[in-house]
């Protein structure tokens, strides 16, 4: 089960929406080992497209040496789909590299008709994929 804060999943919609019709991506650190998502990090779309996402890979080294830093990890791995329900693509799966992480997936089309967005996360290890359930919190 993923845990996380109502700030925090606002924040996340609100970049999703902002880089729509593109698909937006970010990072939410935590505390090594704590399972706890605390550090929003958006993170640009190098691809600049409205059906793919891909980090920087820059920006991806420059983030995860600043985690280490920090003793932090990537709690939550989130990017959005507009024109889609919110569920990994094949690509999506290919490229997920945290097995320990949350993988968050917002969708800015209604493909359900419940509302203006979706907010999901799931656990992708080794390609096999789990939908989790999100407890959204006021604070831990």
């Amino acid at each position: 089960m993923l845990t996380i804060t109502q700030a925090l999943v606002d924040q996340i919609v609100a970049h999703a929406r902002k880089d729509h019709p593109d698909e937006a991506c970010g990072v939410v650190a935590g505390p090594a080992g704590s399972g706890r998502p605390e550090r929003f990090i958006p993170m640009l779309n190098a691809a600049m497209s409205p059906t793919f996402y891909e980090f920087d890979s820059g920006d991806l080294l420059k983030l995860y040496r600043e985690m280490d830093d920090r003793d932090e990890e990537p709690v939550v791995i989130y990017h959005s789909h507009t024109a889609t329900e919110a569920y990994p693509s094949r690509t999506d799966i290919s490229y997920a590299n945290e097995p320990g992480a949350h993988y968050v997936l917002v969708s800015t089309a209604d493909t359900d008709g419940l509302g203006d967005f979706q907010f999901r996360s799931f656990r992708i290890v080794a390609g096999e994929v789990t939908e989790e359930e999100v407890k959204v919190v006021e604070t831990y």
